[in-house]
């Protein structure tokens, strides 16, 4: 399967393409509260909300082996950290799109100021900078799919 690359010009490319209008395939976010659960994300892989732990630590090195396989993550998947509706924070996408570039930069910040530094995903335990990225690119690629989005690369 073919994942998005992991730069703020890809997936800025890739945002652009949303709009308020924009219905999904499947699952009940809308755009703009998608764009907002990716920014969440963000936040989480550079430790500015984190959520405890919920997979056994025996079953943490087959959660992390899927992650770093080609497998996509599955349509109408249910996280239990993700709340069923979510309250948007902004008033239009545009600014939710504001928000997920500002946490995108904090993020490349930290890792760069923190190369070795880990932090807890729910369901993948703890993983480093190569891993979230690779979360990010199934992720944002699992929504902008759901969103009749198709991944390209931008030159």
């Amino acid at each position: 399967m073919k994942y998005i690359q992991t730069d703020l010009e890809t997936i800025l490319h890739h945002f652009d393409q949303l709009t308020a209008e924009t219905k999904p395939l499947w699952g009940t976010m809308n755009a703009q509260a998608m764009v907002e659960h990716l920014t969440d994300s963000i936040k989480m892989a550079y430790g500015k909300i984190s959520f405890p732990i919920q997979v056994p630590e025996e079953k943490i090195e087959k959660m992390q082996a899927f992650l770093m396989s080609d497998k996509p993550f599955p349509q109408e998947f249910k996280a239990s950290f993700v709340p069923e509706v979510i309250e948007l924070r902004h008033e239009e996408i545009e600014l939710a799109v504001d928000e997920f570039v500002l946490e995108w930069i904090d993020y490349e910040e930290f890792y760069a100021a923190n190369p070795k530094a880990t932090n807890p995903h729910p369901y993948y335990g703890n993983l480093d900078y190569v891993m979230w990225e690779q979360t990010h690119a199934k992720h944002i690629t699992h929504h902008l799919t759901q969103f009749g989005i198709t991944i390209v690369d931008v030159a």
